[in-house]
């Protein structure tokens, strides 16, 4: 097993190792979803945790880490017998984000359950995370059947196996800890509520903090011993300061003053619910006890509110988070003040001891800054920015000098969904009939490698005929594993949404621009719910560019399209042809997932020789490949050339006016899309 980067040799990141040094001290806090760009440490960090956590016991050989004070009546290695128990460290267990739901509840053995009424189950990561840490990166990936297996363990603090009448329990209490890349895409908002703390991490634009995470990096790569061995004494100091202020913690009292100003905080930034202020209270509680004290204060509640409300004030995908200093500054004065009759009977702590900082991390060695080594100890990633590197703004050559700023979205509005015809067999979402392991059942099948639904009518009629054959006597079946099958289901899929958007001069009229990006916007937005992958093809001049390659990040196509310019004239060739091209590309990554194209265009094609012969013979490569598309005509004005029907009918699609793609005047539009779409096939 390789040596893990010292957690006291990161470089900085406060925030980051104050959110995990408290879950330490409190796991009833809640864990902690870190965002950030790459290269800023998140892995490092979270992964360098465990090696300060505190040993846990266990019951000797239990495979479900059962606690031998209080042991899960229900184990299934139980009933134990008390006093046999072991020491070991706590686990970090690691969730792959293409996990299989076997791999994270565990495995039932339904041939030996159906026919020697015998529970074999094979533990999966949730039993092994049991009172540990549960590690997701890239948490924001992992598909929406684990996550809802994630929320009903952590709601429920067990997990249930559960194979057609035949059940298994254990417990699965765990410190949940994300890390994620926000421009690939944002969480759901039930998984992020169960997230206690939430921190954003960034990398150091300071030179002198920079050279100190290349220089640690370079050490601990050249001799991971050695570096860990000359950060022993801060890991080890850190990690005794865990242990006092978990056994200061019971001690510490939350006075109804600190209280007021929770739930005064909490009110005043209109979270949802109430678990904002449970994890605050919990949150305060820790930081006073990390600072070595037993009475919480105003300085402990806010920062406890800093990092426990960030993420629950989102209220749609295009909003950051964040928290309004001021306002918090001023509902912590308005409500502050000593409880009733109470005061602080604390010994004035020490400055310079436990309790300095303020609750932060202690000190970690020179050089100290807002970034930390990881992977690749890059500087940031210029493409998070829509002002940097190949995030910018989009500059399609030969834009010319009639490029005009960008106009402002109008309002989005709410639309009913597009749907991809036939039966796909895609990554799990919310727009399109798939074939899933998830869903309604519609049928059986012989099963292809290991069984994961089980057909328990079908297994029954392929064992009956047999069972005087294979000697039955008894009242059971017997069953073979010839004889097992696996049940089909149909779901929803998430597709590939790829915008194709006119940014010429003559969709350049401000109010006319306005609507169509609120248009876009409102697309957008229905992707994010859907669970799709979206792309954003621009044309405009001479050229057409891929201002966002397919990502699940709505928010970052969201930020390129509201910087979008307009001007010049209308290479809609060079458009469909981009779009044909990233599609061909997105193909070979992921073949399983069906594409949608959205043309946002009012059908004009201007610049270079027989640019309509050009842009209709481009048309007719996504007909021939029945790629389901939808051109939405931008064109305004008394007299009308019909021009984006005339490419819709070449695409193979459908067309639709603005006003037509709102609210229920998109059914009929999705039932067209279908139609057309089954008579190209």
């Amino acid at each position: 097993m390789s040596t893990p980067f010292p957690f006291t040799a990161v470089v900085g990141q406060d925030d980051l190792r104050l959110a995990l040094l408290l879950n330490a001290v409190s796991p009833a806090v809640g864990g902690v979803l870190v965002r950030g760009e790459k290269g800023t440490a998140k892995s490092t960090a979270v992964r360098a945790l465990s090696a300060l956590m505190p040993l846990v016991d266990v019951v000797s050989g239990c495979r479900f880490s059962c606690d031998p004070d209080s042991p899960d009546p229900g184990c299934p290695d139980g009933p134990h017998e008390p006093g046999a128990f072991e020491s070991r460290p706590t686990r970090m267990v690691e969730l792959p984000v293409g996990a299989s739901e076997d791999r994270l509840v565990g495995a039932l053995d339904i041939e030996r359950a159906l026919a020697e009424g015998v529970k074999a189950f094979e533990p999966g990561l949730l039993a092994d995370a049991h009172r540990g840490i549960l590690y997701v990166d890239e948490v924001n990936l992992l598909h929406d059947h684990l996550v809802d297996l994630l929320l009903d363990a952590a709601a429920m603090g067990a997990s249930y196996v559960e194979r057609e009448g035949v059940s298994v329990r254990h417990a699965a209490r765990f410190l949940l800890v994300g890390t994620m890349n926000p421009e690939e895409g944002e969480l759901r908002p039930q998984l992020l509520d169960r997230f206690g703390l939430t921190v954003e991490v960034a990398a150091s634009r300071e030179p002198e903090q920079r050279v100190e995470v290349v220089r640690r990096r370079l050490a601990y790569d050249d001799d991971p011993d050695g570096f860990a061995a000359r950060w022993a004494d801060e890991e080890a100091a850190v990690r005794a300061r865990i242990t006092a202020a978990r056994d200061l913690l019971p001690s510490v009292r939350l006075g109804d003053g600190a209280l007021r100003q929770i739930a005064a905080t909490c009110a005043a930034f209109e979270v949802d619910g109430m678990r904002a202020d449970i994890v605050m209270a919990r949150t305060a509680t820790a930081l006073a006890a990390w600072a070595g004290r037993t009475q919480v204060l105003a300085e402990d509640v806010r920062q406890a509110a800093l990092l426990a409300l960030p993420h629950r004030r989102r209220r749609n995908p295009f909003d950051a988070p964040g928290l309004d200093e001021d306002k918090l500054d001023e509902t912590l004065e308005r409500f502050g003040g000593q409880d009733d009759g109470e005061g602080d009977d604390d010994p004035d702590p020490d400055p310079d001891g436990p309790g300095g900082g303020g609750g932060r991390p202690p000190s970690d060695g020179p050089s100290e800054g807002p970034e930390s080594p990881s992977e690749g100890a890059e500087g940031g990633d210029a493409a998070a920015r829509p002002e940097a590197g190949e995030g910018g703004e989009p500059q399609p050559s030969g834009a010319g000098s009639g490029e005009q700023r960008p106009a402002r979205a109008s309002e989005p509005f709410r639309t009913k969904v597009l749907s991809v015809p036939g039966l796909g067999e895609g990554a799990a979402g919310r727009r399109s009939r798939a074939r899933t392991e998830h869903g309604r059942t519609t049928g059986a099948r012989r099963p292809r490698g290991a069984l994961t639904k089980l057909h328990l009518a079908a297994t029954v009629l392929a064992a009956a005929p047999h069972q005087r054959a294979r000697g039955r006597s008894g009242p059971g079946l017997v069953i073979r594993r010839d004889d097992l099958r696996q049940a089909t289901r149909e779901g929803r899929e998430g597709n590939l949404v790829l915008f194709v958007v006119d940014a010429s001069g003559s969709m350049a009229a401000r109010q006319r621009m306005g609507a169509v990006k609120g248009a876009v916007l409102s697309l957008l937005l229905d992707a994010y719910q859907r669970r799709d992958k979206v792309g954003l093809v621009t044309f405009r001049g001479s050229a057409a560019d891929v201002a966002l390659p397919p990502t699940s990040s709505v928010d970052a196509a969201a930020v390129r399209l509201e910087s979008l310019p307009t001007g010049g004239r209308t290479p809609l060739a060079a458009g469909l042809l981009k779009a044909h091209e990233v599609l061909r590309v997105e193909r070979l990554r992921d073949p399983a997932r069906r594409a949608l194209v959205v043309v946002v265009t009012d059908g004009r094609a201007t610049g270079g020789p027989e640019p309509v012969a050009l842009a209709s013979r481009a048309a007719r490569l996504f007909a021939a490949e029945s790629v389901a598309s939808v051109v939405v005509d931008c064109e305004s004005g008394p007299v009308r050339l019909g021009l984006a029907g005339r490419l819709a009918g070449e695409l193979g699609g459908t067309a639709v006016t603005l006003d037509e793609l709102r609210a229920d005047s998109i059914a009929g539009l999705v039932r067209d899309v279908q139609g057309t779409s089954r008579r190209a096939a």
